[in-house]
């Protein structure tokens, strides 16, 4: 009860304080007064002994029973002050991990950038490709390159033996697709840059061989050959080649030995086609 009465007493001296500072403000002798005064007013002088005791036995409850109001507000002021260190480390935190995210999300969108520049152009490379595989196909079609030879126009007979190899002429064309065989000379020349296939088919009789072979340029390649004592002598030989632009292909006999061919047989041929060029 004691204690109660006493912060009673002191809200009442804190509430008159605060007013009269609003009001205009007292010093603290006028404070002094107006407390003594109030306790005039509110205690008769023939009360004064008691007051006095009441006073004494409050001033020693509220030092008892309440707690320093001082201690408990810089305790609640240091609590205060390393409540706002935690939230200041707190924002620094933040802000850095919004920087670091602002970095990422750049580099995320430069990444972006540059593969979606990247994509474009391997598209416009693909594009561009295309159109030279269209543009290539298109000339491939336009200058079609194709042959195919027998030996003989007219008649039937032996070609050979010969002391030494001579290259054989195919006289009689049944395709020359860009003219690029000569059937004067017997020799292919290339036009284009490309893979070619070529094919060569021999007849003869026994006992003598017969032997023919592919040359390119200066290179022998393939060979076609049959060697028996007597009857018919067949053989056939094919290869694919790279050319540049003029080289030469052509066919020769081999020494000592011969083929037999009729016009309307056929059976000595030589042919080509070009299967695709080459950039």
């Amino acid at each position: 009860m004691k204690a109660l009465v006493c912060i009673l007493l002191l809200l009442e001296t804190f509430v008159f304080v605060v007013q009269q500072q609003v009001d205009g403000g007292l010093n603290e002798n006028e404070i002094s007064q107006q407390i003594s005064s109030e306790d005039g007013r509110q205690n008769p002088p023939q009360t004064d002994t008691l007051r006095a005791e009441a006073s004494t036995d409050s001033q020693q409850y509220c030092d008892l029973g309440i707690p320093d109001i001082h201690a408990a507000l810089r305790e609640l002021t240091a609590t205060v002050t390393e409540q706002k260190e935690n939230i200041r480390e707190l924002t620094t935190t933040v802000t850095e991990q919004k920087e670091k995210y602002r970095a990422l999300d750049t580099q995320q969108k430069e990444q972006k950038m540059f593969i979606l520049e990247e994509l474009k152009n391997k598209n416009e490379e693909i594009s561009n490709l295309t159109l030279s595989q269209v543009e290539l196909r298109k000339e491939n079609r336009d200058r079609g390159i194709a042959f195919s030879t027998s030996l003989l126009e007219s008649g039937s007979g032996y070609i050979g033996p010969f002391t030494t190899e001579i290259t054989l002429t195919y006289r009689n064309v049944f395709t020359n697709i860009g003219n690029a065989y000569n059937p004067i000379t017997g020799i292919f020349t290339a036009p284009l840059k490309g893979a070619y296939m070529f094919r060569i088919s021999v007849f003869g009789n026994g006992p003598t061989a017969a032997t023919v072979a592919i040359f390119k340029n200066e290179q022998q390649v393939v060979m076609a050959h049959d060697n028996q004592p007597q009857n018919d002598l067949n053989s056939s030989n094919g290869v694919v080649l790279i050319l540049e632009v003029g080289d030469v292909v052509y066919v020769r006999l081999w020494a000592g030995t011969r083929l037999f061919d009729r016009y309307l047989n056929n059976l000595n041929t030589f042919s080509g086609y070009l299967l695709f060029p080459l950039i």
